[in-house]
């Protein structure tokens, strides 16, 4: 198949006109409009074809790779840091690890510094990056992770390394807003990836900002206001793990966590010079996770360099009792992760697909496949994905599931909601039930043409998004727009491994001439995390870094 993507002929709408739009969906008049703006995207050519003999059921999902080294999470999580490099340093948690060990740092005193920068950023800045924080709690759990660092008994490399969660996340004692204005109710007890992470000593600075219920890829909340992008304040961070990616470009933490529906890690990862890891559908628990999209979310770590996501991965995946999903799948290790030579690895690429992009994202790009190859891996074409199909069965699938997910609120108070979540919960809602299942279909089909792609390939090679961080529409804030083609270019590449399951990681690979990070995306087979961690390690020590022109220090 040759490689076509249908060009996005909506135009931007802001202010009175997206208002009198969205009312009008939302009425009784919506149904044909609904109608038209889907058939007009492409959905009548999805309906026509055919999913084949695929039932509406996931295709199962290989083990991947068997571990080589035998490791427990806490050992894994040591190895991912033990080889990170010395000064001149970035804070990373190594950085943390031997400032804690050598008595040049400790962690209260670091938690008061980065509070200071917090609220110095919150206010004088109005980076838009925190939902909701308990300075204090943050402090009573630093002095008991200076007490068993002095003690010489630190729970794991994370101890008194702080974390941040993205509001999507339970954590006890807050509310989990998931970026709206009504949801109040505080969580009673931490998600497992919470309580994992307290129980790897980290801590929890507090909730990170995020597009309202994670539906749109900008980063631009009308409640809690715009999370902007340390590299540019004027620009977006993306989303929805907005304020996720924000902190730890900003300094406050090597670590963040997010949640990836449709590109939500690894967008804003992107775009803000980060690393995202959006893990094997089920690696990470979602217990304690609100539903938004059963099928096609994950949760995951977001970090400043490879080895510190690495290093978190290790300590929240793996199964849980109350999450079927994650009981049905492998160990998951981090074997052969420091391995610079990649004569054994196989890169899939689709030169057009994989070009159309920017010309400084696709440069930039390039430059981090030559690295690559350098290191030994060798470049195969791979066909064209069909994108209008992979376009509306992940739309379909999201956007039905989140439309079923909020229906209990929308039924009663639909204007709660910020405008580009009502027209995409509005999108869900007029979808029929033929067509879902139908989408189910062809998940199915989708899933099992990319198992057999991967057959001969180890690793699919794209650009992580199309285009680096648009600037802001001030002048539409809070509401923000409707801009389609943005949304169209941020999620260009990520669809396929939301809707296959497929792991894929976003890494840094450089700057286009304005001074905006470029990220790369690596998808590997399932479970198969270690061996892009493994690729992402090659592509960092290679990529010059720079230090935001918005960035605090926490160790000096």
């Amino acid at each position: 198949m040759a490689y076509q993507r249908n060009p996005v002929k909506a135009p931007r709408v802001s202010g009175f006109a997206l208002r009198a739009f969205v009312n009008t969906l939302e009425s009784g008049l919506g149904a044909p409009v609904l109608e038209k703006l889907v058939r007009d995207s492409g959905i009548t050519a999805w309906r026509d074809t055919s999913p084949g003999d695929a039932p509406p059921l996931q295709h199962p999902l290989p083990p991947g790779a068997p571990a080589t080294q035998d490791e427990s999470p806490v050992q894994q999580a040591a190895r991912a840091i033990a080889t990170q490099p010395r000064p001149p340093e970035r804070e990373t948690v190594g950085a943390y690890v031997r400032a804690y060990q050598e008595g040049r740092a400790e962690p209260v005193a670091v938690v008061r510094r980065i509070h200071a920068a917090i609220e110095r950023l919150e206010g004088q800045e109005r980076m838009g990056l925190f939902v909701a924080r308990k300075p204090d709690e943050v402090l009573r759990a630093a002095e008991a992770s200076a007490a068993r660092l002095r003690a010489g008994t630190p729970l794991s490399v994370l101890d008194g390394v702080p974390v941040v969660l993205k509001d999507e996340v339970d954590l006890a004692g807050f509310p989990t807003t998931l970026g709206t204005k009504f949801r109040h109710e505080v969580a009673p007890v931490d998600s497992t990836v919470a309580a994992r992470l307290k129980a790897a000593g980290a801590l929890i600075l507090g909730k990170a900002n995020m597009n309202e219920i994670g539906i749109n890829p900008i980063g631009l909340n009308p409640h809690h206001g715009a999370a902007r992008n340390p590299w540019n304040r004027a620009h977006i961070t993306g989303g929805s793990s907005s304020g996720s990616a924000a902190v730890v470009a900003a300094g406050l933490c090597p670590l963040s966590i997010g949640a990836d529906g449709g590109g939500s890690i690894r967008i804003p990862a992107a775009l803000c010079g980060i690393v995202g890891l959006k893990a094997t559908w089920g690696r990470i628990p979602e217990t304690g996770v609100p539903a938004l999209c059963w099928n096609v979310g994950h949760v995951g770590p977001m970090g400043l360099t490879v080895d510190d996501v690495a290093a978190m991965y290790a300590l929240v995946a793996g199964p849980d009792g109350k999450d079927l999903v994650s009981q049905t799948q492998p160990r998951h290790h981090l074997s052969g992760l420091e391995r610079g030579d990649l004569s054994d690895v196989r890169l899939g690429i689709c030169w057009p697909y994989f070009e159309d992009a920017a010309p400084d994202v696709v440069a930039r790009c390039r430059d981090a496949v030559r690295v690559l190859t350098d290191a030994g891996a060798k470049v195969v074409e791979v066909p064209a994905p069909d994108l209008n199909t992979v376009l509306w069965t992940h739309s379909c699938i999201i956007l039905s599931e989140m439309a079923t997910a909020m229906l209990p609120h929308t039924k009663e108070h639909s204007e709660d909601f910020g405008l580009d979540s009502r027209t995409n919960l509005a999108i869900g809602r007029h979808f029929r039930a033929t067509d879902l299942v139908h989408a189910l279909r062809h998940r199915h089909r989708l899933t099992r043409e990319l198992l057999a792609v991967m057959a001969d390939v180890d690793v699919l090679v794209t650009p992580a998004t199309a285009i680096t961080a648009p600037a802001i529409p001030e002048s539409t804030l809070p509401e923000g727009e409707s801009n389609l083609p943005v949304v169209d270019a941020l999620m260009r590449y990520v669809r396929q491994g939301n809707l296959t399951g497929f792991p894929a990681l976003s890494v840094p690979v450089g700057f286009d001439g304005a001074g905006l990070p470029v990220g790369l995306q690596l998808m590997g087979r399932p479970y198969e995390e270690h061996l892009l961690l493994r690729l992402g390690r090659v592509v960092e020590r290679a990529t010059p870094h720079r230090t935001p022109p918005i960035h605090v220090t926490a160790l000096r």
